[in-house]
């Protein structure tokens, strides 16, 4: 049974003796209201109204959504969780900074700590490539006059310059990963610094507009 061109209130009258009657509101293709005790199955997925015998809406039903839509709304949901997530990294980070350092000098003498203690790790490294690299070239030295005068290079030889040369390949990646360690820890501390700097003025602000309140009375 379903109504279309009718007013609300000639369809209620068509189910006054019926006191469990249920009344559908949905709009078509077309953007017409219809009424009626059913709805066309096709409109069940998209937006509608139930009604009460007294033609006030007791439930109303969205579009069921499609593919599209879904997979938006999950990769807003996962954004909202990951600022979440965030901001609360964001706010145990500012207690550690205000409970760890009392000033900003203890700030920089602890970044310079750590930028001292990877600087001694790329320096080692450096005298390890330099070492093999003096190694190889005494070696190659060898290699050269040994076949000047007609003899056989020993496998031996050849298998120390491998080693060597390997032993240089190893320490440049731990070089370049300690110079990379190096300039991360800079930029850490130096966010570290900025954001101590805006807490402790946030702090001093807020606690002067509290001595100003306090004040007033």
């Amino acid at each position: 049974m379903r109504f279309t061109l009718l007013t609300l209130s000639a369809v209620l009258m068509s189910f006054a003796f019926s006191a469990h009657a249920k009344l559908y509101k949905w709009v078509d293709e077309d953007g017409q209201v219809h009424f009626g005790d059913r709805i066309p199955p096709q409109y069940l997925v998209k937006e509608h109204d139930v009604l009460n015998e007294q033609g006030v809406r007791v439930k109303h039903r969205e579009a069921a959504k499609t593919a599209e839509e879904k997979a938006e709304e999950k990769r807003q949901e996962q954004e909202r969780r990951q600022a979440e997530i965030d901001e609360k990294r964001k706010r145990q980070r500012d207690r550690v900074l205000l409970d760890t350092y009392t000033t900003e000098r203890d700030l920089i003498v602890a970044r310079d700590s750590r930028l001292d203690a990877v600087d001694s790790q790329i320096r080692l490294a450096q005298t390890i490539i330099s070492d093999s690299n003096k190694k190889i070239e005494s070696m190659e030295k060898q290699v050269t006059e040994i076949k000047a005068s007609n003899r056989e290079v020993p496998d031996d030889l050849y298998n120390r310059i491998d080693r060597e040369r390997e032993q240089v390949t190893v320490q440049t990646t731990v070089m370049e990963s300690h110079e990379k360690h190096r300039d991360e820890i800079a930029v850490q501390f130096n966010d570290y610094i900025q954001r101590f700097k805006d807490l402790k003025a946030e702090q001093q602000a807020k606690r002067e507009r509290l001595a100003k309140e306090r004040s007033l009375y």
